[in-house]
């Protein structure tokens, strides 16, 4: 387990902390205010105080006020590379969510640090597999006579936990870009995956990439006994996927992909495969977040591109790429509100800790978690 290891929702923590979660909202010490107008100036003299002790990752969904100070900008696996990439720095202070830090930890030297400026930046999606809930997922495909043929195979949006689950069995870890040669690694190995805890991804992976019909897949809702499955039905499956899915990208619609070509004659829909199946089939081109920024970067000037992924990443791109059109898939506002928890106060107080030699927030991951959380990453890593 994880230092910080907790089964709690984020909407049930409050105010309080509690002892063996891994979030709280309360900071040890006084939390700059939001209105402060020096907050800039004083997280530029922080962070040149750390110097090269310190390095600081931004995900490609946090606010541009955080995103200013960083480092290095890119998707999580890519962020926790870095990370590791960079054995001098004392401080690895990741402005991401807590999965991501657990990852750097995992792959970073134990004289290395990282550091979350506010706890509370979870994952729902995450939050969504617990180690309890998938240990008695694998005892429902034991009493199926199924667990020896399925190979466990958990996208990079999963506690270390859930990582350790798959390094221990067999499985390994993948993200949105190498979805399928995970999948096509592990097929090699059994007849079944047990695919964690993204389901959309692992459909639209299976599906539009393998050749798999969606009568091959099945979903195994951890919150109904045997996951509401029989075993039958779970003997006829191909792909068992849990039942949980990115609470930004399972916002979009068909109907907003017909709503934004109605708006915007000539438009190319550009969706993440996080988003629903209805959705990706509607849209014309399917990638990672990575793959998103480089097909606006390399679009013709004039070009429209309705986006659906996170709303802080769509209006870095419009601003990035004034020459194109560049609109949010949906009409509603929908930032990632866990990743929005870290902001400029909190950054600030992250780095003026440091600078005055008051470690916080750090994210630690136990020898045993971190070694089979590792062994499957590295299967990932061998991946052709």
């Amino acid at each position: 387990m994880t230092t910080t290891e907790t089964g709690l929702p984020l909407f049930v923590l409050g105010r309080g902390v509690d002892p063996h979660s891994e979030r709280g909202v309360d900071c040890p010490g006084e939390l700059p205010a939001a209105s402060d107008p020096a907050l800039v100036e004083r997280a530029r003299k922080a962070k040149a105080a750390l110097g090269d002790r310190v390095f600081v990752l931004g995900h490609h969904y946090q606010r541009d006020e955080v995103i200013q100070f960083a480092d290095v900008t890119g998707d999580s696996f890519k962020l926790a590379k870095e990370a590791a990439a960079r054995p001098g720095a004392e401080y690895i202070v990741f402005c991401g969510v807590h999965f991501m830090a657990e990852s750097a930890d995992i792959l970073t030297s134990d004289s290395q640090k990282v550091v979350l400026p506010d706890l509370a930046a979870g994952c729902s999606m995450a939050d969504m597999a617990t180690f309890d809930q998938v240990e008695e997922c694998w005892e429902a495909l034991e009493d199926a006579g199924i667990a020896g043929g399925t190979v466990p195979v958990t996208y990079m949006n999963s506690s270390a936990d859930i990582k350790a689950f798959c390094g221990r069995n067999g499985g390994t870890v993948c993200t949105s870009s190498n979805a399928r040669r995970a999948l096509e690694w592990a097929f090699s190995r059994g007849e079944k995956v047990l695919f964690l805890p993204d389901q959309h991804l692992g459909r639209n992976t299976a599906v539009l990439e393998m050749g798999l019909s969606l009568d091959d897949c099945v979903v195994y809702n951890p919150h109904r006994p045997n996951g509401g499955l029989t075993a039958e039905q779970l003997a006829g499956a191909r792909m068992i996927l849990w039942k949980g899915h990115c609470s930004v990208h399972g916002r979009f619609s068909a109907e907003c992909v017909d709503d934004v070509r109605a708006r915007i004659p000539g438009v190319n829909v550009l969706v993440h495969p996080e988003c629903r199946h209805e959705v990706v089939t509607k849209a014309d081109h399917v990638g990672s977040t990575e793959y998103i920024i480089k097909k606006i970067e390399a679009a013709p000037a004039g070009s429209s591109w309705a986006v659906g992924t996170e709303l802080n990443l769509v209006k870095r791109l419009g601003a990035m790429f004034p020459d194109k059109d560049v609109t949010f898939l949906d009409r509603t506002v929908c930032y990632c509100s866990t990743m929005n928890r870290i902001d400029l106060p909190h950054l600030v107080w992250a780095l003026e800790s440091l600078a005055a030699g008051q470690v916080v927030n750090q994210i630690t991951v136990d020898d045993d978690t971190a070694h089979w959380a590792g062994v499957a990453l590295d299967r990932m890593l061998a991946l052709p």
